[in-house]
């Protein structure tokens, strides 16, 4: 049985938003030194070699890991193609912008929860919430002419979006599958395992990467797992809107991006349409 929001859950979600905005940043600002898909294919290969152990030390059989080898494989697949787009797009956008972008996912999610899983219907109140956020979404992502390189920030921004989607995508797989009733570690297992092998060849240089692999891939995405399992994931998606919150933060403070005013309005407009979404 999945409970409703306590105050213990949303102090948890707080702290898993506050990692997940930074991480955009964090990519960011090592990019230059290395490549974000090299950074992802590292993370994801480190932490799932921390998440074996894990698995070992809790006496989880490799018989039970092979029993949902199927929607492990889909949600595997989903979170390369998320961090794919996020890497791809980080070299064109900001980072406050991917923030914003990747975490359209609660409205993908929303719609998909709708038509796919028995009591996540959305009432009306949501639905125009949803023509909000997607309201919001076309007026920032609108090219700004002061700004030289517009056209790549728009390549990046619809990157963001492909993001945001296969994240939704993941999210499904899990709540339609034998992994709504795994244990988180065999779900986040599953997810950087796949990933790793996918993405690894892409690294070619191996850099410090402590606050990625543990903050991030092993601790902030199985607070994650754990919270989708025991809570309605539809109530759990309101706090993702301090996710792009932090990293636009985060991004400014840290690495200087300009904040534009249809980037800020639209962006607005985006979260409170998402707020009525996910409330």
């Amino acid at each position: 049985m999945r409970c409703h929001l306590d105050l213990q859950a949303s102090v948890l979600m707080v702290v898993f938003c506050l990692a997940l905005g930074f991480q955009q940043v964090a990519i960011k600002l090592v990019a230059a030194d290395i490549s974000p898909l090299a950074q992802v294919a590292l993370r994801s290969s480190l932490a799932a070699l921390l998440v074996a152990a894990l698995v070992r030390w809790q006496g989880i059989r490799l018989v039970d890991m092979r029993t949902h080898w199927r929607p492990g494989l889909l949600v595997g697949l989903g979170f390369s193609a998320e961090f794919t787009f996020v890497a791809w797009g980080l070299t064109y956008t900001l980072a406050s912008h991917m923030s914003v972008f990747l975490y359209t996912a609660p409205v993908f999610a929303a719609l998909g929860l709708h038509l796919l899983v028995p009591g996540e219907q959305l009432t009306r109140r949501q639905w125009v919430g949803i023509g909000l956020a997607f309201g919001g979404m076309v007026f920032a992502m609108a090219p700004d002419t002061e700004i030289d390189n517009a056209a790549d920030i728009l390549r990046g921004d619809i990157l963001g979006l492909l993001a945001g989607l296969s994240w939704a995508a993941t999210t499904l797989v899990i709540r339609r599958s034998s992994l709504a009733e795994a244990p988180p570690l065999q779900t986040l297992y599953y997810q950087l395992a796949v990933a790793g092998l996918l993405l690894l060849p892409a690294a070619a240089v191996v850099a410090s990467l402590t606050f990625q692999t543990l903050g991030i891939s092993l601790a902030a995405l199985l607070l994650w797992f754990a919270l989708l399992k025991r809570y309605f994931a539809s109530q759990l998606g309101v706090f993702s809107l301090l996710a792009p919150v932090f990293g636009v933060l985060f991004g400014a403070l840290l690495l200087g991006e300009p904040l534009t005013p249809n980037f800020l309005v639209g962006g607005m407009v985006l979260l409170v349409g998402l707020l009525i979404v996910t409330r």
